[in-house]
């Protein structure tokens, strides 16, 4: 059983999408007419293209409206509702910088604070899920926004701002890997705790609940072999960071850049199947998967 492709691409695509419209937001790079159309246009593409994604991994997608009512408790619904407010701003903000040619600073600055706003409260919509030790913890918002920070210095073409929040990325998602390994067993989470029958002694499972699969199982439990697991970690990594660094610290040329962003995107891509296939939700207990 693998992650969804649905959410990967969410979660891939608008992170980068947002990014770069913090970047845009704050003029970074200055353009104008036709070469900042390009530039938006990849901009909100990408964040588009993530968000209808994650509208296919929902059971009704035509049900996606009703989630901008839960906003005072659901952290789909703030990501929601920072997301259209970061399209609208930037939307404007976007046309007084291509048709008008004017930089109107106060739209650009909200709408790139409400862009880093989506990724924080898409990061949150993981992080407050107890029931996965590895996403509950201070640094899924860290590896989110960090990611998005890199990647949108990236695809603005900003250099010398990509360096050095590549190395930051770079060094929380190690920290992200070490403290997640352990997340599971120091959150003393067992088969007695997941089931609530710890009171009464040892538990174990006399027989799995089910001989055939059923939508938790898909949903929740992913299970990927350690040495398959740490490989994909060595592809992620290089192709993330490694790679995308070396390539920066070249003699610039466009096409080193490019390379630099398709790097990244794919290693961005192999972290964030990894983020959701390792997630170890204390469901897979109750199945006789941990």
């Amino acid at each position: 059983m693998h992650p969804a492709p649905s959410v990967i691409i969410f979660t891939t695509l608008s992170g980068l999408g947002f990014g770069l419209l913090f970047f845009l937001g704050l003029g970074l790079p200055a353009v104008s007419g036709t070469v900042a159309f390009i530039f938006f246009a990849i901009a909100f593409g990408l964040a588009v293209a993530g968000l209808l994604a994650s509208t296919f991994h929902l059971g009704h997608p035509e049900r996606a409206w009703k989630a901008f009512t839960q906003w005072k408790t659901s952290w789909l619904s703030r990501e929601g509702w920072c997301a259209v407010i970061a399209l609208v701003v930037m939307g404007l903000y976007a046309i007084s910088v291509i048709f008008l040619d004017q930089r109107w600073g106060v739209l650009g600055v909200i709408g790139s604070l409400a862009s880093l706003a989506t990724v924080f409260t898409t990061s949150m919509i993981y992080t407050q899920l107890k029931t996965i030790p590895r996403w509950n913890m201070k640094l899924t918002p860290a590896m989110f926004l960090s990611f998005s920070l890199a990647g949108g210095a990236l695809l603005a073409g900003q250099m010398r701002l990509a360096l050095p929040f590549l190395l930051i990325a770079a060094l929380v998602q190690i920290l992200y890997w070490r403290q997640g390994d352990k997340a599971l067993a120091a959150s003393g989470t067992d088969l007695g705790t997941a089931t609530g029958l710890g009171s009464r002694g040892t538990v174990r499972a006399f027989e799995p609940p089910h001989t055939g699969t059923n939508y938790l199982l898909r949903e929740f439990v992913h299970v990927v072999g350690r040495k398959h697991a740490e490989k994909l970690r060595v592809i992620a990594f290089a192709l993330a960071f490694v790679l995308p660094v070396i390539l920066l610290v070249l003699p610039f040329s466009h096409f080193f850049a490019l390379l630099a962003i398709l790097s990244h995107l794919a290693g961005v891509a192999t972290s964030r199947w990894l983020f959701f296939a390792q997630a170890e939700h204390v469901v897979g207990l109750y199945y006789g998967k941990r």
